[in-house]
């Protein structure tokens, strides 16, 4: 059989443990680099904020889930269907399905793209309320998103009146 992609489901939360127990399992009876070639837990980076600084966090992009690259035999099946904390393959009825060539590389190009540029957690329409500046404490609706130079522009009640202001990405949240 050829190496494939197979997606395999884990515990929520769990994905690392999994990973690295199933490549000391793999390792000790003989099956890394033969059978078992790679475990990916596909990551993506995103910027948050977090007690009013920036800060980058990975993101599963598939939680409860593992990409593994294996040629699946029936020792290798029973390993990986073995190791603690997976519940299952991706499967049509008892038999895994292998990933497409070309969904891989869609996962691949978008974990790599999204490491060059940071997401945008701000559209248009959204609440922010404001947490640094002269505006701390403001609330007010985002008008305006510029992911380039990483700010926006929110209509925020001032004695009154909406006020447009332009504000950094780091210096709000979301409400």
């Amino acid at each position: 059989m050829a190496r494939s992609w197979y997606a395999v489901h884990t515990i929520s939360g769990h994905e690392n443990k999994v990973k690295e127990l199933l490549t000391r399992r793999a390792i000790a009876e003989r099956l890394w680099d033969y059978d078992i070639l790679e475990i990916l837990i596909p990551m993506e980076k995103e910027m948050t904020t977090r007690n009013g600084k920036r800060v980058e966090v990975n993101k599963k992009v598939f939680p409860g889930y593992i990409l593994v690259k294996m040629d699946l035999t029936d020792e290798v099946f029973k390993l990986v269907k073995g190791t603690s904390g997976v519940t299952g393959f991706v499967s049509s009825g008892s038999k895994p399905v292998p990933l497409e060539q070309y969904e891989v590389d869609r996962i691949m190009s978008n974990i790599e793209s999204s490491q060059e540029a940071p997401k945008v957690a701000f559209n248009k329409g959204d609440i922010v309320r404001v947490i640094e500046g002269p505006f701390v404490d403001y609330t007010g609706r985002i008008e305006e998103v510029n992911a380039d130079r990483e700010k926006l522009k929110a209509m925020i009640s001032i004695f009154g009146r909406d006020t447009a202001v332009e504000l950094d990405f780091a210096h709000v949240e979301k409400e």
